[in-house]
């Protein structure tokens, strides 16, 4: 009988403590979770979380304290070369060489793994990252848009069983969102792993299976998409008004520009809302109820894990808290 597959990804006891001016601290306090073959796994997390700090350490490009990572069973430490070699990671910074051109940049990149006569795929990854008309300009020509494309094709250009995608549409147009989700589809669909960082929490639900969601180092939600958005405890009243809220509704609401969201447990709640709302002489447009979504999942857990450890301990581990 063989042997089962080795997860893609494997975080064990992850920390990670840095000196500072004021004292240690410890952006990763035992992280613990995997990924396997053939996943599309959302990563998810406020600013300053610990995402990209669990990332730099699954690349190699910082250590951790203590615990260990590894890449289709290869420790990122003791058997750098193989895990790095199975991994595409593509970071949130443009990092770019301004001498050669976007087909010169991923022939060198390809010869960083030892790859020779790469042109087919060469060819196809700038096809399909719409990069096909920028094959011989320079990289200081190009847009932020076009930059962010480039960063992809060179993490992919090695063909890594595991790629690693650190907000990868951040600032960019829809139309690179698209033509970026539908390649790495493509990919995932030929079973390649993804493990994703976004704050767009709407290509997180669209995409993922699985999610993980981090607060100041801890692991606070893991579960199946599907498990997160049917936990769920409320519908959303939405609507628009130039008025300002009650407090008590301010309080619980998701105000951005006009549009205001509030969780509304059953009919008899969302006419108490919009009573108070109208007794508090604002004037409400478009009111619509609809469904949670990851977003308001998402606010859920992390107000939960802010109240109480046991709390984001019950969420971590899947508990209904």
């Amino acid at each position: 009988m063989s042997a089962p597959a080795a997860p893609a990804i494997v975080f064990r006891d992850v920390v990670k403590t840095y000196s500072t001016a004021k004292g240690p601290f410890q952006a990763l306090g035992g992280v613990s979770f995997s990924v396997e073959q053939g996943e599309m796994f959302g990563l998810l997390g406020p600013n300053g979380a610990g995402k990209t700090t669990l990332i730099s350490i699954l690349a190699g490009l910082s250590r951790a304290t203590s615990g260990q990572a590894s890449v289709l069973g290869h420790d990122v430490v003791t058997d750098y070369a193989q895990a790095r070699r199975l991994l595409g990671v593509v970071p949130q910074e443009l990092v770019f060489d301004p001498f050669f051109s976007l087909r010169e940049a991923l022939r060198i990149q390809s010869g960083y793994f030892g790859i020779r006569n790469n042109n087919d795929w060469i060819d196809d990854l700038l096809h399909s990252l719409g990069l096909a008309d920028k094959a011989n300009a320079n990289m200081r020509q190009l847009s932020g848009g076009m930059k962010r494309r480039v960063m992809v094709a060179q993490a992919l250009v090695h063909k890594p069983k595991v790629i690693v995608l650190d907000e990868p549409t951040a600032g960019v147009d829809v139309e690179l969102r698209q033509t970026l989700w539908q390649f790495i589809a493509r990919l995932n669909r030929e079973g390649s792993t993804v493990l994703l960082t976004t704050h767009y929490l709407e290509e997180a639900e669209a995409l993922c299976g699985r999610i993980a969601m981090i607060k100041r180092g801890q692991v606070v939600a893991l579960e199946k998409t599907s498990v997160l958005l049917s936990r769920a405890s409320s519908n959303v009243l939405r609507f628009k008004t130039d008025s300002q809220l009650p407090a008590a509704l301010a309080a619980k609401a998701r105000i951005t520009g006009r549009v205001v969201q509030l969780p509304a447990h059953s009919a008899a709640e969302v006419e108490n809302i919009l009573a108070a709302v109208r007794q508090a002489g604002a004037v409400v447009e478009d009111i619509e109820i609809r469904k949670a979504d990851l977003e308001d999942v998402f606010l859920d857990v992390m107000a939960k894990a802010s109240e109480s450890p046991s709390q984001a301990s019950d969420a971590a581990t899947g508990v209904s808290s």
